[in-house]
């Protein structure tokens, strides 16, 4: 299989380092989900998953929580509810959404407040080897003691702080030496839930948190990992300046893989611009097929915009293949669906090509419905379809979604129950 690495700008053959594929999958920030965006990142790591499965290679996935964050707090100011509850609800939404899409739960979901202790080794590991700094009782990373900052990025230092700013930096913060220095480390605010610390109570960084989640999961080195494009700076950039730096380790990802931007109404679809659709309200009138469906026409490294005809198209589209795989063929010869499978597997290995993929089942339920309609025996060719569709997260005609789908998110679900917060 061929995937496109963001860092060297090139298709490169997926090797993974061990017996499974490592994939590591940021996750949410827990206070406002789950739009469209977000569902078109999680059900391209699920086909992603589900294929690599399907050819025999076991994936050990991780996808974390942010659950505490800069945001969560401002939300839960907002709205006057607990942090943590806040987040647990918003959490169990998402959840939620997950099983109906029929998405495979990753095998590990941690939150950012359960790896605090190891946070804050690293970041204490950071200042020892003269990474990172102590300020007003903050830690920051010295960016300028990392020469290959950028590498993943490929922007320049005056292109960075512009960028960086809009996604949440501040480079007026007085205790920093240089604007673009990264909070590992943020000294407790008054009212702000805090741990303890050897530079006295605080809460972590945004990027520390998924490095020291995806090496308590994954170790050093991941095979691939996945996220929007409007992470790769400076959310991704971070992580490879921290993880290379606390392992001695290059690369700390071999693969980099980014999802395209979902639009609407002419511009990304963000929480600042309000601009949202909202998976649970799709689901209201669409079903969970169409959705999948509708998302796998799209290439993850496309930028698309939700237009509903094509959403209805899809639909059309789970309706014959619903068909297809439920009709009665006849006892004339048997139709072949082995050139189809084929056609599909090469597809997803070219750089995850799910439209090209989809062509490929639509082809074959067309051959299985002429071919009943002739009197053909379509039960091997409807056996590759359900095979097929199940890569791409279909239901078809089952009554559910997989049962390792409901089970795996509900023990996940166990864990998000609200807490008082701690203080």
């Amino acid at each position: 299989m061929n995937l496109y690495n963001t860092e060297h700008e090139a298709l490169e053959p997926l090797r993974p380092t061990g017996r499974a594929v490592g994939l590591y999958v940021c996750g949410i920030t827990p206070y406002d989900t789950t739009h469209l965006g977000h569902a078109f990142t999680y059900a391209v790591a699920d086909v992603l998953v589900r294929h690599l499965e399907s050819q025999g290679l076991p994936v050990r996935y991780v996808q974390n929580v942010t659950d505490i964050d800069d945001d969560i707090l401002g939300k839960a100011a907002d709205v006057g509810e607990d942090w943590r509850a806040l987040g647990n609800r918003w959490t169990t939404h998402f959840i939620g959404d997950m099983q109906q899409l029929s998405i495979r739960p990753p095998d590990h979901y941690p939150r950012a407040t359960d790896v605090i202790p190891d946070i804050v080794t690293a970041a204490a590991a950071l200042v020892e080897r003269g990474l990172a700094y102590v300020s007003g009782g903050s830690v920051y990373y010295a960016v300028g003691a990392w020469p290959a900052f950028g590498r993943l990025s490929h922007l320049s230092r005056p292109e960075m702080l512009p960028v960086a700013n809009a996604r949440g930096n501040r480079p007026h913060d007085p205790r920093k030496r240089d604007p673009l220095d990264f909070v590992l480390w943020q000294a407790q605010a008054p009212g702000e839930p805090a741990w303890p610390s050897p530079w006295g109570p605080g809460r972590p960084g945004w990027h520390i948190e998924c490095s020291v989640m995806s090496a308590r999961y994954l170790g050093p080195t991941l095979d691939v990992h996945a996220g929007g494009t409007d992470l790769i700076f400076p959310h991704h950039e971070c992580e490879i300046a921290q993880s290379e730096a606390l392992t001695g380790r290059a690369p700390f990802v071999r693969c980099w893989l980014h999802t395209a931007m979902v639009e609407h109404d002419g511009a990304k679809m963000s929480k600042s611009l309000g601009n949202l659709i909202m998976v649970r309200d799709l689901l209201q009138r669409w079903s969970a097929d169409a959705l999948r469906l509708y998302l796998s026409r799209h290439h993850y490294r496309r930028p698309w915009s939700h237009d509903l005809d094509v959403l209805a198209q899809a639909d059309r589209l789970a309706a014959k293949l619903r068909t297809a795989v439920t009709l009665t063929g006849g006892s004339g010869n048997s139709l072949d669906g082995t050139g189809a499978e084929a056609g599909f597997t090469a597809a997803l290995n070219d750089d995850l090509n799910t439209p090209v993929a989809l062509s490929r089942l639509e082809g074959l339920a067309d051959a299985i419905l002429a071919a009943a309609q002739s009197g053909h025996d379509v039960g091997a060719a409807q056996a590759v379809l359900r095979r097929l569709a199940e890569v791409l997260g279909l239901v078809l005609d089952r009554a559910e979604v997989e049962a390792r789908v409901i089970e795996g998110w509900r023990a996940h679900l166990g864990r998000f129950t609200v807490t008082p917060a701690t203080r």
